[in-house]
């Protein structure tokens, strides 16, 4: 079936590798419906929205009247949770940013504990000062969200001699469940947060989250901006108990009046948690694998059930 309409954010081109290019039965047109929507819209079958963009990429979905699979370029789909219409499979990126996401948390670990943003700061000044810092070395993280990102940050985490404590939504093997969070905060030195955005994460980190981790803890946030309560995070860096590194914030971009940037103990970077090199073969492959599923009639990858 040739008319098969596939939307891709870039050329299709870009997923030609080792095994050839992209299914030849299928059609292709490389479209941003945040910027034009062409008359094709209601032919689309599959459907690739463009990367780093917010709630507006929702918006053309009512008109996809043909859709059948919304393949995102994310880990976390929050912003089409609820706008994908019934029967319609939406597949997210599981594994695009596995490796990009865990190496910028690994980054924010370390450059927090040995004091890397105080080192950028007196260098601009030229003011030489020396001093002491706390190694990632012996100490306990606890990873908040052991999925495939969870996973990728233990594997990085563990060669500098750290005890790893994992938590997931439900207890397996090796897994603590989330409701063990009261309990395991207080043993933690960082706490690392992995997890999705969904009405269950959302403000999962408010002030009695906060409370219960051990004076002099770091915080780090690769999720989403919202699972953290802006205001508790603010008001307990204020008093000097935690530090707090973020890759997220709520709201995003963080405004420049907001009283965020003014805390101490806190590094901030832009969300670029998945936009490194990384990226984009991970995601050339994986659209490259479910487009190859798909046109074969064969079972997708990475499908979104239940509350995610």
């Amino acid at each position: 079936m040739t008319d098969r309409l596939v939307w891709l954010p870039f050329e299709p081109t870009e997923l030609v590798d080792e095994r050839g290019g992209p299914p030849e039965d299928l059609r292709y047109e490389v479209v941003d419906p945040t910027r034009d929507v062409p008359d094709s819209v209601s032919e689309v079958r599959f459907y690739v929205p463009p990367y780093q963009v917010g709630p507006q990429v929702a918006e053309v979905l009512p008109r996809m009247t043909s859709l059948e699979v919304v393949q995102t370029l994310t880990a976390g789909v929050d912003n089409l949770r609820g706008h994908v219409p019934d029967g319609v499979l939406l597949c997210n990126g599981r594994g695009i940013h596995d490796t990009s996401t865990a190496e910028l948390a690994v980054t924010l670990v370390l450059a927090s504990l040995r004091g890397v943003p105080g080192f950028v700061r007196d260098q601009d000044r030229h003011t030489w000062r020396p001093g002491w810092h706390p190694a990632l070395a012996d100490r306990q993280v606890l990873i908040v969200g052991y999925g495939a990102v969870g996973e990728a940050v233990e594997r990085r985490l563990l060669p500098f001699e750290v005890d790893v404590v994992r938590v997931a939504r439900s207890a397996r093997g090796g897994v603590y469940g989330i409701e063990e969070l009261p309990r395991l905060l207080p043993g933690a030195d960082v706490v690392v947060l992995v997890v999705p955005l969904t009405e269950a994460t959302r403000g999962l980190v408010d002030a009695a989250f906060l409370a219960a981790m051990k004076d002099g803890a770091l915080l780090v946030n690769v999720a989403r901006g919202a699972v953290v309560d802006t205001d508790a995070v603010v008001a307990e860096l204020h008093s000097g108990r935690l530090h707090y590194a973020t890759d997220v914030t709520d709201p995003e971009p963080l405004p420049a009046t907001h009283p965020l940037w003014h805390a101490p103990n806190l590094l901030v970077s832009p969300h670029v948690g998945g936009a490194s090199s990384a990226m984009w073969p991970r995601a050339h492959r994986l659209v490259h694998d479910q487009l190859r599923r798909y046109a074969a009639g064969e079972e997708l990858v990475n499908v979104m059930t239940g509350d995610y």
